[in-house]
């Protein structure tokens, strides 16, 4: 699934092509993706200029005087910069024709991705970025508050670390990555952790994700940016997808085991299980 660093990528990736654009059509091939497509949206956008392009934790926002177009890329889906006349391939979706001559099209071949409307006179944020917590990067998002928020959560850190109503954007990938760099096993009952234990791994968290944007994102299977390109991070990952394979700072082998149905990956001597060292106490 892309997570952060893929998205923000993607948004990078559009953002040549947006910059002083209005968009000509939108064209919607298939009426629903996760949920329904506005069937009025070709109205809508019709003639509309695109004002700027954010993201919001895995939100693409397109927004134009209407309203906002939110994009989410599911589970498999990608954005692509492509000239007008390229033709139409097997799960393209949905394009947003520019009067530039170019389109972005949208290719999910499981449709768990989303685009969905919010208009310019609704007040509130869309319900799905309402209850969204602080972005990594956000200065709102440190020490002092990831410590206070982990103090009656005795699940485990990684479970906490992915929990978007926590900080957004450190899905799985990342936060094997965090953790293993903090030298905190994902087990660990977060309401454990010491101040100094949560400084090093907010640090942590910003640290890889901001690495991994510099790489274009992870490609393990799916994930393009808008220019067709895969995301190098892939080759720094230390610890994700590696079990069996030797730890690159200690040599011993990297476990797995799943966590809330996601695999979970650390070195046993590098992030060592205070659960079995209380136990053997």
């Amino acid at each position: 699934m892309p997570e952060l660093p893929e998205v923000e990528t993607t948004r990078l990736g559009l953002m040549p092509a947006c910059a002083n654009a209005t968009i000509a059509e939108f064209i919607a091939r298939t009426p629903k993706l996760r949920w329904p497509i506005d069937p009025k949206l070709p109205e809508i956008l019709a003639m509309q200029p695109i004002v700027d392009l954010q993201r919001r934790g895995k939100y693409l926002l397109l927004q134009t005087s209407p309203g906002t177009l939110l994009v989410h890329l599911g589970m498999s889906g990608s954005l692509r910069i492509l000239p007008s006349a390229t033709p139409i391939q097997k799960h393209d979706h949905v394009d947003i024709v520019l009067t530039s001559g170019q389109l972005i099209r949208l290719n999910d071949p499981r449709r768990f991705g989303a685009v969905l409307w919010h208009p310019s006179q609704l007040q509130s944020p869309h319900p799905l970025l309402a209850k969204l917590a602080p972005e990594p990067f956000d200065t709102a998002f440190n020490a002092d508050y990831f410590y206070q928020k982990t103090r009656t959560k005795q699940v485990a850190i990684k479970t906490v670390v992915m929990d978007s109503a926590i900080v957004v954007g450190a899905g799985n990938i990342y936060a094997n990555e965090s953790l293993f760099l903090s030298g905190i096993h994902p087990l660990t009952p977060a309401k454990s952790l010491s101040l100094s234990e949560c400084t090093t791994l907010v640090n942590q968290i910003k640290n890889v994700l901001r690495k991994a944007i510099e790489q274009g994102g992870t490609t393990l299977k799916d994930f393009m940016s808008p220019e067709g390109k895969p995301g190098y991070f892939v080759q720094a990952l230390q610890v994700y997808g590696r079990e069996g394979q030797a730890c690159q700072h200690c040599k011993t082998p990297i476990q797995k085991i799943v966590i809330n149905q996601r695999a979970s990956f650390f070195c046993p001597c590098c992030q060592p299980n205070p659960l079995h060292a209380s136990s053997a106490d």
